[in-house]
């Protein structure tokens, strides 16, 4: 890693995930015959009444017009998220924009770390939330954004908060919220889908397929494929989520020059993170209370921060002086707190 370089590893990170992303039409379209299947299998829809096979090749004969259906109402979706992205997540995390004024401090770090990057200032957000977390948001230029809670202004000191404002800089830098953005819809179509199908479960008439004398056969493997389709999108975004953590953090260092302050974040931030939002927000969060190893950390949206900080460590060269301690437990010691103006509540 350290021979290789970051801007190595990004351009791999980016062509993995351009690749990844390829497969959730795939993915679409799999859930969709299995939902075929099963509608077929509940007499929902006519079969044949010959063979399993002629059935099978019937549902998929109709994917010639229920694809192009499933494309066109994907577009609108992805219409609808491209222009109003930032207010339905602003709705579910309870962010909302802050200027110089509200925030100077703040909004002095963040301004002076995209000068230096010859970036354009994204809109800085604030969640009134003891949490501590942090996110970047944004499809383009002009419309990017990035949000802290107050419990991470309150609880950070100036370099500690530089570290975490250029790990978000870094993922809009490489367009990863971006990136995420677009695996949320395609998961949220697929969501919906498989939804969809389960509710229809419970709804469906017994009896009604009665008929088809593969009924039975139909229903189990539509069933599977809906299930292994809707399980390898939820994989996928989620391993997008990860991988990307890693190549921020080693942004950060680079914009600040401080991996001590990464790492020092990294730890007060840990097990302090929780912030109430759907899944695919929480895809976007600085950290997400990532899990171990095994199976909770394969479905965890982020690598657990004791990898992250030992990747700093072997990496960067960062010092740990291991974990900060009970938040509750005393004052915040030597963290100086982002002031805000008086005309900004807090709660």
């Amino acid at each position: 890693m350290a021979a290789v370089g970051l801007k190595t590893h990004i351009w791999a990170n980016n062509t993995r995930s351009a690749l990844l992303l390829a497969g959730f039409p795939f993915l679409l379209i799999g859930i969709l015959y299995g939902l075929q299947l099963v509608m077929m299998g509940f007499g929902l829809i006519e079969g044949t009444g010959g063979p399993l096979g002629d059935d099978m090749a019937s549902a998929g004969a109709m994917l010639g017009w229920t694809v192009p259906a499933a494309f066109v109402i994907a577009g609108v979706w992805f219409a609808i998220a491209y222009f109003g992205n930032q207010a339905m997540i602003d709705a579910m995390t309870g962010a909302r924009a802050v200027s110089r004024k509200d925030a100077p401090d703040l909004y002095n770090l963040l301004e002076n770390l995209c000068i230096s990057r010859g970036l354009t200032t994204p809109t800085l957000r604030i969640i009134e939330s003891p949490s501590l977390n942090a996110y970047a948001s944004g499809l383009h230029a002009g419309r990017y954004s990035v949000t802290v809670t107050r419990g991470l202004m309150q609880t950070l000191d100036q370099a500690e908060m530089e570290a975490v404002l250029g790990h978000e800089l870094t993922h809009i830098i490489n367009k990863d919220v971006r990136t995420m953005v677009i695996a949320s819809i395609f998961a949220g179509i697929i969501s919906v889908l498989a939804e969809l199908l389960f509710r229809g479960l419970f709804y469906a008439r017994p009896g009604r397929g009665k008929d088809n004398k593969n009924a039975g056969p139909l229903i189990l493997i539509g069933l599977a494929i809906a299930a292994i389709g809707t399980v390898l999108a939820v994989l996928i975004r989620l391993s997008l989520s990860r991988t990307r953590e890693y190549v921020a953090d080693a942004g950060a260092v680079e914009l600040t020059k401080n991996p001590d302050a990464m790492i020092s974040a990294l730890r007060k931030i840990d097990g302090h993170s929780t912030l109430e939002a759907p899944d695919e927000v929480r895809g976007m969060f600085l950290d997400n209370q990532a899990k171990g190893s095994g199976l909770d950390g394969l479905f965890s949206t982020h690598p657990p921060i004791e990898k992250r900080i030992a990747a700093l460590i072997q990496y960067a060269g960062g010092i740990d002086n291991g974990p900060w301690g009970d938040l509750e437990a005393g004052p915040v010691g030597t963290a100086v707190p982002m002031t805000t103006s008086t005309s900004v509540p807090t709660t």
